[in-house]
């Protein structure tokens, strides 16, 4: 019975009021006051149901819940017959209750429009080489999948035959079709706009991306910050203060009605719906933005952030270096360049690419006894002879003699933002290269906004040489700039960053090799297309790898937890002035109280939906 009760609960509000209505019609129309008050001892009766019930499941759990306060005052105003009261006020809980759940509702859709994204089906190929659809929870890794035109990509995978356009926009956030072919990497819940793809399975479930989002965006709505613990722990002890503050007034007025009008009065609703619903629209617009904000910790902290450092190559450049300079040293060079071929061919360095790039078609030769040194270089054998290919630490331990020439061109190329790649043959130097990354397009524009909204230092860590760092931070105005740093180097600075600055430091990189500085930063961001690392390691992801959605994360997180603090003061304050108002005035009663408190909920409600529209200004 109590749970054909609590499901019907709108219907009842529905019945509720059409009893009060009849009961007032009749009374100004007729005069019939029999009906009248029939009619509202129905109504409250009707009304209060679902209260008492909801109130009982509270004191079983030993929590003296609103429901406790409302079902009180109903009876308290039963007592002293004032129908009218009692009536109204289980209606405008009830009523207040079905705005709640609806407005709530909507603040939560863009969670449900990722999650409704989920694809459910895929045309898996069989052993006669048909495809056939089946659950996507049939799907394993190793499988081939047929992917038509308007269809999801059902599983993370790699594109094996065909091409075509992907709307990425439920994994990255933007709208803009990504042009996919054979060896092209697809992800689940995306949608091929045109085309025809199949994919093999490289991950599947729970362990796709999208999935990955799906949960990590659930744990951030029921993960609690400090704020909704500290009402938590707050409401369980004022609902009980309010209790006894009533008793109190009555026993000194002796007047039921007053009591029974504070016990309404000092209901703490829209104190502990403000702070979570100011949450979930904050990720919900994140979700919808592709950017992934893991809980209301991180909200916290990355609003108060004084301190953002980053990773040069892939963060602020787009990491995808080529040789800018070059200079030749004595004989032989052709030799020299097919033994660099030949070594870089091996390595899947960035600047390895970048030289093999510049050299073009060229002899290669077999390299036998390669040694990497962390950090500096290569040292092998090529057809014969010792060659070592690194930079200036390389060289130097090598030995390898360098003139003042090659000296003050080796300052030249660090001066014009230069990484170097030496390479020295039988103990002779022979090649200077010159590799550049480019600066991300609108990149400085994206810092001043991150300065605009407040971050005191903006700093730029890399494995580069410093003259490379130096050259790309007066580029883009950054604070501080370090250099020739091996991944262990930055999250040692990171730590003591913390340490010695007592500030709230964000950490900003690929989330591959900069995993353990993700890891300690109070604020980990990952530039990444949704890569386990940068998922499992960060506290903010941003899976397009669009450096303009950061301004857009950092301004969401101090919206959001401004929107926090408004709600918070919109609560206490409604709640104070209705307890002065009742004490201090005659006009004050349980009707007009409980509509101010439903208001209230309502307010706070609505103004943390204006999150779910927000736009960096």
């Amino acid at each position: 019975m109590q749970k054909i009760i609590l499901r019907n609960k709108n219907y009842i509000a529905f019945i509720n009021g059409a009893l009060i209505a009849i009961g007032f019609i009749s009374k100004w129309t007729a005069g019939n006051m029999d009906v009248f008050v029939g009619s509202l001892i129905a109504a409250s009766i009707i009304g209060v149901a679902p209260i008492i019930i909801q109130a009982y499941q509270a004191l079983k759990v030993k929590v003296v819940s609103i429901d406790v306060l409302v079902t009180i005052a109903v009876g308290g105003a039963f007592i002293i017959r004032n129908f009218e009261e009692s009536a109204i006020v289980t209606f405008l809980f009830l009523f207040g209750a079905f705005l709640e759940q609806r407005t709530l509702n909507k603040t939560r859709s863009a969670i449900k429009e990722l999650t409704e994204m989920a694809p459910e089906s895929a045309l898996k190929q069989g052993e006669d080489g048909e495809f056939e659809e089946v659950e996507v929870d049939d799907v394993d890794v190793g499988d081939i999948l047929l992917v038509k035109t308007g269809a999801k990509v059902p599983v993370d995978g790699t594109v094996v035959l065909g091409e075509g356009s992907i709307n990425e926009a439920s994994i990255t956030g933007e709208s803009i079709p990504v042009q996919k072919e054979k060896g092209s990497e697809v992800f689940a819940g995306t949608i091929l706009d045109n085309g025809t793809i199949q994919i093999v399975a490289n991950r599947v479930g729970e362990d796709t991306t999208f999935g990955k989002i799906i949960e990590l965006v659930e744990e951030a709505q029921d993960s609690k910050s400090e704020a909704e613990r500290f009402i938590d722990r707050f409401s369980k002890y004022y609902t009980p203060a309010v209790l006894v503050i009533a008793f109190i007034v009555w026993l000194f007025s002796r007047s039921v009605e007053l009591a029974i009008t504070i016990l309404v009065l000092g209901c703490p609703g829209a104190l502990v719906i403000g702070v979570p619903v100011s949450n979930v629209a904050g990720i919900g617009n994140g979700a919808s933005h592709g950017i992934l904000l893991k809980g209301s910790e991180v909200i916290r902290d990355f609003s108060r952030l004084d301190i953002m450092v980053f990773d040069k190559t892939g963060t602020l450049t787009i990491g995808e270096p080529s040789v800018a300079e070059k200079k030749y040293y004595g004989t032989e060079i052709e030799s020299a360049l097919s033994y660099l071929a030949s070594i870089e061919k091996e390595s899947d360095h960035p600047l390895g690419k970048a030289v093999l790039e510049d050299i073009g078609p060229i002899e290669y030769f077999s390299v036998e006894d390669t040694i990497v040194i962390k950090g500096e270089g290569v040292l092998a054998s090529v057809n014969g002879h010792k060659v070592s290919v690194g930079n200036v630490a390389l060289m130097k331990r090598e030995n390898i003699a360098i003139d003042e020439n090659v000296k003050s061109d080796i300052e030249g190329f660090e001066k014009n933002g230069n990484s170097l790649v030496l390479t020295a043959v039988d103990g002779e130097l022979k090649i200077l290269m010159g590799v550049r990354d480019k600066v991300r397009l609108g990149v400085k524009d994206d810092l001043q906004k991150i300065k605009d909204l407040g971050v005191k230092k903006l700093i730029v860590l890399s494995g580069d040489n410093q003259g490379t760092v130096d050259v790309i931070s007066r580029q883009l105005g950054l604070t501080e700039a370090h250099g020739n740093m091996l991944p262990e180097d930055k999250s040692a600075y990171i730590k003591r960053l913390i340490k010695e600055n007592k500030k709230i430091v964000a950490f900003v990189g690929d989330g591959v090799n900069d995993s353990p500085s993700l890891a300690l930063a109070n604020v980990g961001i990952a530039m990444g297309s949704g890569t386990d690392v940068a998922i499992e390691t960060s506290d903010v992801v941003l899976m397009n790898s669009d450096f303009s959605r950061l301004p857009h994360a950092l301004g969401l997180a101090k919206a959001t937890a401004r929107n926090m603090r408004q709600n918070i003061i919109i609560a206490v304050g409604v709640v104070l002035a209705l307890l002065a108002s009742v004490l201090f005035s005659q006009w004050m009663n349980m009707s007009i109280g409980m509509l101010v408190h439903e208001g209230s909920i309502l307010l706070v409600i609505l103004n943390g939906m204006r999150l779910l529209s927000y736009k960096l200004k």
